[in-house]
């Protein structure tokens, strides 16, 4: 027999895979939003590589080319197929908050944590969806990784936790927008930080102020180490700063996004 104290033990799980099963719902019902996030990185790798990449890749050294940019810049693109989905997030949310359906979720009897959860797990499955169909377009591109299986199940891994963090952050970016526009807004800085990392071009090209900001950025070891793992190089220490990056991102978008919560449900 189930005692009071075991079905509220585990009321949270129940309650977030039901917000799951609405978000997923909700995804393949509407699907414009999907394909118009995976849109922008793959109009972004055909236009680096196919315009681009010829005079890119000159520059990269070794044999140069379309091709050895290809691989270059791939890593970068399939980052920012991550902001793009943290983008769609944050209109979620936002959409949720305007039409009055968390303020309808917050007088049911259902846990608090769900409702930010299964935004959150319903964006890990779309960036999943996101990023097979973005790799795949790479791939048909010219895009030749070297890893193994090992190094593909890292990537997968890797991809999973940049992933977490940066959708807790598009949580609370979503409940502190006023508005959707607003909403599609504020992740943008997000979208344009490889462009100021070395996810396009060395960090050794760039003037001495911009080099110092992409070198110390939080995208730069996080393309570093996806690189490294799709090519088959040593890590070195970008795991380790990417993975501490990903940490303080996810803790301190958990906890904004716990306080807005808390307050809206307060008030």
């Amino acid at each position: 027999m189930t005692t009071p104290s075991q079905a509220l033990r585990f009321h949270p799980l129940r309650d977030s895979a039901t917000m799951l099963r609405r978000n997923l719902k909700r995804m393949v019902r509407y699907p414009s939003m999907t394909v118009t996030l995976i849109a922008m990185p793959v109009v972004f790798l055909l236009l680096f590589v196919y315009v681009l990449g010829g005079t890119l890749g000159a520059g990269l050294g070794g044999s140069g080319g379309r091709a050895e940019y290809a691989n270059y810049v791939a890593p970068a693109i399939i980052l920012m197929t991550v902001t793009a989905t943290i983008q769609g997030t944050a209109i979620s949310i936002a959409m949720d908050m305007a039409e009055g359906i968390i303020a309808r979720f917050r007088t049911m009897h259902i846990a608090r944590v769900s409702v930010l959860t299964g935004h959150v797990l319903g964006s890990m499955v779309q960036a999943a969806i996101s990023l097979t169909v973005v790799t795949a377009v790479a791939l048909l591109v010219g895009f030749r990784p070297t890893a193994g299986l090992g190094g593909w199940l890292a990537v997968a891994g890797f991809l999973a936790a940049v992933t977490f963090a940066l959708v807790w952050l598009a949580v609370a970016l979503g409940q502190v927008s006023k508005s959707v526009e607003t909403a599609s807004n504020l992740p943008m800085p997000l979208v344009l930080l490889p462009f100021l990392g070395s996810g396009f071009v060395p960090t050794d090209s760039m003037p001495t102020a911009l080099r110092w900001f992409a070198e110390y950025q939080p995208f730069t070891p996080i393309i570093e180490t996806l690189r490294a793992l799709l090519m088959s190089k040593p890590l070195g220490p970008n795991a380790w700063i990417a993975l501490t990056w990903c940490a303080l991102i996810a803790l301190g978008g958990y906890l904004w996004s716990k306080r807005l919560y808390a307050r809206e449900t307060t008030t």
